[in-house]
């Protein structure tokens, strides 16, 4: 009898110290998690004043220095735009200074962009794009390389997938329609197939439109915080107000592999002011630069109603035209 005690009280004493092993890591593990909100190195959702709670999402993060940026960033954070298409706000991605610098390296060498016929060649204007642009190479200096290391750590797509970095510039009533930037043609998905991903840069505040809109979007287009701000034509659709250093990606493929209707997008007029931006368009594939030419296409809107519900017959929807610009070595 007395040793079926001893064994009973043996039993229990191993599963209070059990027990109390575990209080003792849960206790250890709450004291680890206080200190390092403490010293600011993990951060609770909160809820901004500036950012009134909508249907985005938002994910912040405090910035250190680094000794091999340029200067030290404001605070960035990620925000959930839509699903459909997929896109967010990376908001302060660039730096002022970064911003500036891509500005001044491409005043130089801007042109006027025009529509190339890609079974033709030959260019011509079009009503479609009226802004000014060109390109950098990819790596062209130590500073773009920074770029798009962090432009690659943001989507996870290798740098070695990405164009060059794009350089616009929208005066007043400059404006491009809304189309797509995934390819329709066999002849533009041969270097490094289809475009899967965009990235586009604001390298300067706009005081007056130059929104880029997703009419097509399935989203609460009023729902966004700066609604009241918004241009008539940014109204039509989800839209995104130009800020220095703000990042937009959007993805122009489904997670299936399938082309995403809902990308669908372009920049408004400007009212009033300048819009400087730089696009990266990120391919399946490694992307080989050729000695002078970058193509891409721009799809008018009109054609959209025949393609919006159904992914058959693209190629047979909208005919394949390609923009000719020249790369900057």
């Amino acid at each position: 009898m007395a040793k079926g005690k001893h064994t009973h009280s043996r039993a229990q004493g191993k599963k209070w110290s059990t027990f109390s092993l575990v209080l003792w890591a849960l206790f250890f593990l709450t004291l680890i998690l206080v200190v390092l909100l403490a010293l600011g190195i993990v951060y609770l959702p909160t809820t901004d004043d500036s950012f009134p709670t909508t249907h985005l999402s938002s994910f912040r993060r405090k910035t250190s220095p680094s000794g091999q940026s340029l200067v030290e960033k404001p605070e960035q954070w990620t925000e959930i735009l839509s699903w459909e298409p997929r896109a967010f706000i990376y908001h302060n991605f660039l730096s002022k200074e970064e911003c500036e610098y891509l500005i001044e390296l491409a005043k130089p060498h801007m042109v006027k962009s025009s529509v190339v016929d890609s079974k033709t060649g030959r260019s011509t204007e079009s009503r479609v794009r009226t802004s000014s642009g060109m390109f950098l190479k990819r790596g062209r200096d130590k500073i773009i390389q920074k770029i798009e290391k962090r432009i690659a750590d943001f989507t996870f797509i290798p740098v070695e997938n990405g164009e060059g970095l794009q350089i616009l510039h929208y005066e007043v009533g400059q404006k491009y329609e809304p189309h797509y930037d995934y390819f329709l043609d066999e002849f533009n998905t041969k270097n490094g197939g289809q475009r899967i991903a965009t990235v586009l840069m604001y390298l300067s505040d706009v005081e007056e439109g130059g929104e880029t809109v997703f009419p097509a979007a399935k989203a609460n287009f009023s729902s966004v915080p700066w609604w009241n701000d918004l241009s008539q034509c940014a109204k039509k659709g989800l839209s995104v107000k130009p800020k220095m250093g703000d990042a937009l990606l959007f993805w122009s493929m489904r997670p299936d592999a399938t082309l995403d209707p809902s990308s669908l997008h372009g920049g408004c007029p400007v009212i009033k002011g300048n819009k400087w931006s730089s696009t990266k368009w990120m391919h399946l594939r490694e992307y080989k630069f050729e000695n002078t030419i970058i193509s891409n296409q721009p799809y008018n809107l009109a054609l959209f109603a025949t393609i919006m519900f159904s992914d058959v017959g693209f190629a047979a929807s909208i005919p394949a035209f390609s923009r000719l610009y020249f790369t900057v070595r």
